[in-house]
């Protein structure tokens, strides 16, 4: 009814010089605006209220970025032989003689690796805030 009557409004100056009664002009603009409106509903899917979705719970990702992020950056300062003993020790699990015969070295030489790696490893992130 509303959008129906600014619309009249709007158009007030073609509606005076109109012979005969507005109310056919009324109804038809009426009629039109129920139409594009039940029209437009069916166009788009319903929508849901969000609300329900606040109170489930979820992990924050964001620590998880932010350690992966330093571990990456710190990691990057380690020299490539110190680097390559921690993947292969620690993040690929593989023991000392396994991680010796993938490298191609001792296995005294990769346990020095990863002792010395090690320290590095934990002044780098002491140096990016990070402690125990």
């Amino acid at each position: 009814m509303q959008e129906t009557l600014i619309r009249a409004w709007k158009n007030a100056g073609q509606l005076n010089r109109a012979t005969g009664s507005v109310r056919p002009w009324l109804v038809t603009v009426a009629r039109r605006i129920v139409i594009d409106g039940h029209r437009s509903r069916q166009a788009r899917p319903q929508e849901v209220d969000p609300s329900p979705l606040e109170v489930i719970p979820a992990e924050d990702e964001i620590d998880k970025a932010l350690w992966l992020m330093t571990l990456s950056d710190a990691l990057d300062d380690l020299t490539p032989a110190h680097r390559e003993v921690l993947v292969e020790t620690y993040f690929k699990g593989r023991t000392v003689n396994e991680a010796a015969e993938t490298l191609g070295i001792p296995s005294g030489t990769v346990r020095s690796r990863v002792f010395y790696a090690l320290r590095s490893m934990k002044l780098a992130l002491e140096e990016r805030g990070v402690t125990a």
